[in-house]
């Protein structure tokens, strides 16, 4: 039952908002970076990696500090700081929160108010990484566990995002999610272990494509 209560936290159909972003697809499709469905496999390859790169190590510092640790008000500013896309950084915040919300209904006892709590004092957005791993890491589950489940939900996002812009069909996107599963072993085992301190960006045009999302002239995404 473990197992199945962490499959259900990472549902689509829990309402954190994650279903308006498609988190620079749509604009890195409009500016011309995907033209095929080469073109797609090699951005989503780019994706995980960053995603591993970046995100990975903070929810490593995140789950081994928690926010009772004073050091942990520096890792929240340094993930602030990263994020340079206005409209990441607007979904980051609100997903956090949305997210902190939905964990207290099913989790009380775990008392997560403490970890909003912490964010309003130290007036600091409750950015979605590291209240992901916060309030996981207090409602008992394991940190390779909740790594997996990350990457499963951006891959899963990013491949619902595609098929809502006609860029491939359901199948197709099933297909290339089980395709995918095989590339997470290689990312978690490369940032195994490491700290916020070793996270770096490696895919900068996907970087480049989200801050031009605010340019396209019609959009079915908020980024």
């Amino acid at each position: 039952m473990h197992f199945a209560r962490l499959l259900h936290l990472v549902d689509s159909a829990l309402p954190t908002g994650s279903f308006a972003y498609s988190y620079g697809l749509e604009s890195s499709h409009t500016f011309g970076l995907l033209r095929s469905s080469g073109d797609l496999r090699q951005y989503l390859y780019a994706y995980l990696q960053q995603a591993g790169s970046v995100e990975l190590p903070f929810m490593h510092s995140a789950f081994q500090l928690t926010e009772k640790s004073p050091k942990f008000l520096t890792l929240a500013e340094e993930y602030n700081a990263q994020l340079l896309v206005p409209g990441l950084y607007k979904a980051s915040a609100v997903q956090g929160r949305n997210w902190l919300k939905l964990l207290a209904t099913f989790y009380p006892e775990a008392e997560l108010e403490c970890i909003t709590n912490w964010f309003a004092t130290q007036e600091t957005p409750p950015h979605f990484t590291l209240v992901f791993t916060l309030a996981l890491q207090r409602a008992g589950f394991a940190l390779d566990e909740l790594q997996a489940m990350y990457l499963h939900m951006l891959l899963r996002d990013q491949l619902s995002a595609a098929i809502r812009l006609g860029l491939l069909g359901p199948l197709e996107g099933h297909q290339l999610q089980h395709d995918f599963y095989a590339v997470f072993e290689h990312i978690l085992a490369a940032q195994a272990g490491k700290g916020y301190g070793e996270a770096v960006r490696s895919a900068f045009m996907l970087d480049v494509a989200q801050v031009l999302h605010e340019d396209i002239y019609s959009k079915l995404f908020q980024n």
